[in-house]
């Protein structure tokens, strides 16, 4: 079963080697790499040239304007020739190298699987400081702003063509408008993987700073009423409560580790 990764970039030189040496590390090879670079200003795409001929004709990549990091990637989506579709970011990369075949080994009777990510501060990838754990997601939760780890999500091409690709209006929370669409409104068969798949530095668009999540709470609020779910803000404020308790779950068991 072919996989096909999808990253998109934009000056994404300082992480974009770990990332793309993660897929080169991975234990499957039966998969394509597609890179969607933005016309980078750095040294992005001297990476990519380097890194090119070790991929043996499985990396793909254009760079050209784009509409942001949502347009990317659902250029990276139409290139893709794989019968599964997983998105890694360039500034992730994979947690082990036994990701891709998991995936192909767990897919199999599902449309799409998920599993965990881990974030790390960009100083010190080697120290996890918050797990996103998928584990506790139920369909029904997605009322509430719940979703599986984005990153760790790999569905199958015709999936998308079925139900269609990000919507770019979503400037912050395309990821979550998309999976509620998928998973909630149009019930695809899903299967949750007890695993890390990807490290995940912190600091992303979607990750912190109060006005970041006032973003997303606004687009979340746009995708229920755009797909005709019920939701509100207070049912949303419900995912912070959660989110606290979960970090300082993370805190305690560090602290007793130490």
């Amino acid at each position: 079963m072919k996989i096909s990764i999808i990253t998109a970039t934009y000056n994404s030189g300082v992480t974009l080697r770990d990332t793309m040496e993660s897929v080169l590390a991975q234990d499957f090879d039966d998969f394509e790499h597609i890179i969607v670079d933005g016309c980078s200003k750095d040294h992005t795409l001297d990476i990519v040239r380097e890194l090119e001929p070790r991929y043996n004709g499985r990396l793909k990549w254009i760079s050209e304007p784009d509409n942001g990091i949502y347009d990317a990637m659902n250029k990276g989506i139409m290139m893709a020739t794989g019968d599964v579709v997983g998105l890694l970011n360039s500034d992730d990369f994979y947690s082990a190298s036994d990701i891709l075949s998991t995936v192909d080994r767990e897919i199999r009777e599902f449309d799409a699987v998920y599993g965990d990510v881990h974030y790390v501060d960009p100083k010190d990838t080697a120290t996890p400081v918050r797990f996103y754990s998928s584990a506790a997601f139920r369909r029904w939760k997605m009322r509430l702003g719940f979703m599986p780890a984005h990153p760790s999500f790999y569905c199958r091409r015709t999936v998308y063509t079925r139900y269609g690709l990000f919507d770019p209006g979503f400037k912050v929370a395309a990821d979550f408008e998309q999976l509620l669409r998928l998973i909630y409104v149009n019930s695809i068969f899903t299967r949750y993987i007890r695993k890390d798949f990807v490290t995940m530095r912190t600091g992303g668009a979607s990750s912190s700073g109060l006005q970041s999540h006032r973003r997303i709470i606004s687009d979340h609020l746009r995708a229920y009423r755009k797909n005709g779910v019920s939701s509100n803000i207070l049912l949303e404020s419900l995912r912070y409560a959660y989110r606290i308790g979960e970090l300082l779950k993370f805190r305690l068991s560090s602290i007793k580790l130490r």
